[in-house]
């Protein structure tokens, strides 16, 4: 087999396990508190956004103008990241999504590096919880970048990290901010989700069940 792919570099909410739910319950609490009409459907704006973009657009949930120091605004972020953090830690091995644990097993078989570019701060305990340290070669999260996606930075990071060229990375996402990050970083795009929700991406796959090395090398094949 020709080998076409160097590396795999993975999202982690949505992708590696679903922590969309305590994310949405984190949000939720602060919408409450400040009186915001917060849904789950909004919720999915904020999918691969940092916390204080994030919290930004929860605020322009407000019909009124919303005034708050830059105190205020990181108090509120991160009282929001203190309730998330409490609930992930309910968070297991059995937590990961199906397919994935089969995937790494392959990408490791055929020497393939795999990597985690989060956009979380807690990346590493959610790791930690779901009991994969050893799964991945690199693990970069927004504590170590600059800017979120959709800039490419935490993948070229990753990427810069593994040794690999981005050109021979394949990237997996769930969220359109992390696809446009991918695609900036001038990786191969593998999204999962529904198929109408990413144009951009080279291959998107109902759910991380599809997700296997054959895939993975199909969508390299696409954009070559």
């Amino acid at each position: 087999m020709v080998q076409l792919v160097k590396a795999v570099i993975f999202d982690l909410d949505g992708v590696i396990t679903d922590t969309a739910e305590h994310h949405y319950l984190a949000w939720k609490a602060i919408g409450d508190e400040l009186g915001l009409p917060f849904t789950r459907e909004f919720n999915e704006k904020l999918k691969g956004v940092s916390r204080m973009e994030s919290l930004r657009l929860l605020l322009s949930l407000s019909k009124e103008p919303l005034s708050f120091t830059d105190e205020e605004l990181d108090n509120l972020a991160t009282r929001k990241n203190e309730i998330y953090k409490q609930l992930i830690l309910e968070i297991k091995p059995e937590d990961v999504l199906p397919g994935i644990p089969e995937l790494l097993v392959e990408l490791k078989q055929n020497g393939i590096k795999t990597a985690i570019a989060s956009a979380s701060k807690n990346a590493f305990t959610v790791i930690d919880n779901l009991q994969m340290n050893d799964q991945f070669d690199v693990i970069v999260d927004a504590a170590t970048i600059v800017n979120s996606k959709p800039d490419p930075e935490v993948f070229l990071r990753a990427a810069e990290l593994l040794e690999v060229d981005p050109i021979d990375c394949v990237g997996v996402e769930d969220a359109v901010a992390g696809v446009e990050a991918i695609k900036s970083a001038h990786m191969v795009a593998i999204a999962i989700g529904p198929a109408e929700a990413f144009p951009h991406a080279d291959l998107v796959l109902s759910s991380t069940k599809s997700l296997d090395l054959q895939q993975v090398i199909h969508a390299q094949k696409l954009k070559a």
